[in-house]
């Protein structure tokens, strides 16, 4: 598998689906393979630093990584943690070429750097990269807010069944197993609540729901009861599979 993602050949094919590049020419997709670079990370690596200098922007390959800004105590404020085929770092260009936030491989990672430089110039000639760039980000502004809904309407015990619903691939297969990404003290710092809370929570979510938690697992045996408990307290047109 590793040698196909370090392929280029695969990689020119894969940004030419991805929304962000899909309405550019092929020499303008190559240009990017052409000066890319791959990069593997072992777990707890961190990939750059909130407000340094901003050199490259990354697409995951392979694996999860920590998106997060530190507070004035030094707790972590975790904006989020994202998995293959998502993009990171590309927002410094608006933040004076800084990084907005840190960014740590949450478990052994394989990416692809390519230069900011590179996108701002292309951002700047490029009218078909512009607007794919601002629906970009308007897309990623669409799912913040809808967080910022969750974290406001819904209990502890709903987003949690939220992000499970999120998680799942395949809502036709009953009972679903669910092995969580990553470790539960992420989990619970990603959807802005104490460990302590995120247990309470969980116990919760599993006797209101036809969910059964073992360890790192989640059991779903009834996908409509997990909806109709986590979904009541969002508007009606955030839905958790559209995430």
């Amino acid at each position: 598998m590793l040698d196909t993602l370090k392929n280029k050949d695969h990689l020119f094919s894969l940004l030419k689906d991805m929304p962000l590049f899909q309405q550019c020419s092929d020499d303008v997709i190559r240009h990017f393979c052409a000066h890319s670079a791959f990069l593997q990370q072992g777990k707890g690596a961190n990939i750059f630093t909130q407000d340094t200098s901003a050199k490259h922007f990354y697409l995951i390959l392979d694996g999860w990584v920590k998106l997060y800004r530190e507070t004035e105590d030094g707790d972590q404020a975790i904006i989020d943690v994202i998995t293959r085929h998502h993009f990171f770092g590309e927002t410094s260009l608006f933040n004076d070429m800084n990084y907005p936030y840190s960014a740590d491989a949450t478990d052994p990672s394989f990416l692809v750097s390519f230069p900011i430089e590179l996108l701002k110039k292309e951002i700047e000639t490029n009218t078909n990269l512009s607007w794919a760039m601002m629906s970009h980000m308007a897309t990623n502004t669409r799912l913040q807010d809808r967080e910022i809904e969750h974290r406001t309407l819904q209990n502890a015990a709903q987003r949690i069944g939220c992000f499970v619903l999120r998680m799942a691939k395949d809502f036709h297969a009953e009972p679903y197993v669910l092995n969580l990404p990553y470790d539960k003290t992420l989990v619970a710092q990603k959807l802005g609540m104490q460990p302590e809370t995120f247990s309470r929570a969980l116990k919760k979510l599993s006797e209101s729901t036809d969910v059964v938690v073992k360890g790192g697992a989640i059991e779903i045996h009834s996908f409509r009861s997990l909806t109709d408990f986590s979904c009541v307290a969002c508007s009606s047109d955030f839905v958790c599979s559209d995430l």
